[in-house]
């Protein structure tokens, strides 16, 4: 395996930020450096090339911009995405919008003034339009949501296919009225949306759904709109915070899960395995979103000019309890 920058730290016993320090030119002693460049020898680490260019640009600072860091999604993301600049001696500029254009737009003027060297951002949907028109003058690359075609890398999970997956496996399990609560900022609440119709659709079923902030008070109210046309069978929460207010809303009126009503939905949170019955869930590549943004940050910074690379990756169903088979519960009652 490759030598990496805390293999080195750890030869040379000293910190990760020691050795960048001392990689770099940094403020260190002669003999501290010649300590660090020993363990480079002994442990045959090769810096690599891009996070030098990074240290070398600017302020060696990475931007990190996120719709919503009360998400545990987004949390996770950026948990990734630190860890792997830490590993590369680089800092990051942390900055939370709460799906607010406003504030997006204020935090990509402050990542200009700050001169970062590279972007990665999880833009609402106004703000995606937008970068069309006027493109950060920084590296981009955008997680999460989709952007203008073509113009950024990206990391996105297939949002379709992993709502459609949801679908089959509520169909499958006997339930026909399925309706979906959907996240109105980002372009992955439509993705996601449109996966949840087309499944329908091949299934011969009427969608019923409703488009709300990706807030759980919000998904409480939109599950008590989607009951007003008839209580569905199934609910389909687009992701975590949704999911929690649908489960809040159901128990508020006394409905019993699965018995009354089937749940399933997105993000493998804690809780979605500790409540009873276990809640099934779509798990995304936290970890991998973030390691993935940032490989191609490093390779955007390495050749400039390459084609804009699209990452796709691929969600994980964990079926639970809160969608046992339908046909199985009316045996039951």
């Amino acid at each position: 395996m490759t030598a990496s920058i805390k293999d080195v730290a750890r030869a040379a016993g000293v910190s990760p930020a020691t050795v960048s320090r001392a990689l770099g030119k940094g403020p260190v002693s002669e003999a501290l450096r010649a300590q660090v460049m020993e363990a480079v020898r002994v442990t045959g680490y090769r810096p690599n090339l891009a996070a030098r260019r990074l240290r070398s640009q600017e302020s060696g600072t990475i931007g990190l911009i996120l719709a919503d860091i009360g998400n545990p999604f987004f949390t996770g993301v950026a948990r990734a995405v630190e860890a792997a600049a830490y590993e590369a001696g680089l800092r990051v500029l942390l900055c939370n919008t709460d799906e607010d254009p406003e504030r997006e737009a204020s935090y990509l003027a402050l990542m200009q003034e700050e001169r970062v060297t590279g972007l990665i951002l999880a833009p609402t949907r106004a703000t995606a339009d937008r970068l069309a028109e006027a493109p950060p003058a920084m590296p981009v690359v955008l997680i999460d949501r989709p952007g203008p075609p073509g113009l950024f890398d990206s990391v996105l999970l297939d949002n379709a296919a992993a709502s459609a997956a949801l679908v089959d496996h509520l169909v499958a399990q006997g339930y026909r009225r399925i309706a979906g609560l959907f996240g109105q900022t980002s372009g992955t609440g439509v993705e996601r949306a449109e996966g949840y119709r087309a499944a329908m659709a091949r299934h011969g079923l009427a969608p019923s759904w409703r488009f709300v902030l990706p807030q759980a008070e919000a998904a409480e109210a939109g599950f008590a709109a989607l009951s007003q046309e008839g209580r569905p069978e199934a609910v389909l929460a687009s992701n975590s915070l949704l999911l929690m207010g649908t489960l809040q809303a159901v128990r508020a009126k006394g409905l019993r899960i699965p018995a009354d009503l089937a749940l399933a939905g997105f993000d493998n949170e804690p809780w979605t395995g500790l409540v009873e019955p276990g809640v099934t869930v779509i798990e995304q590549p936290l970890a991998e979103i973030g390691r993935q943004a940032m490989a191609l940050l490093f390779e955007r910074l390495r050749a400039p000019d390459a084609p804009v690379r699209k990452v796709m990756l691929s969600g994980r169903a964990i079926l639970r309890g809160s969608t046992a088979p339908r046909r199985v519960l009316a045996s039951m009652l």
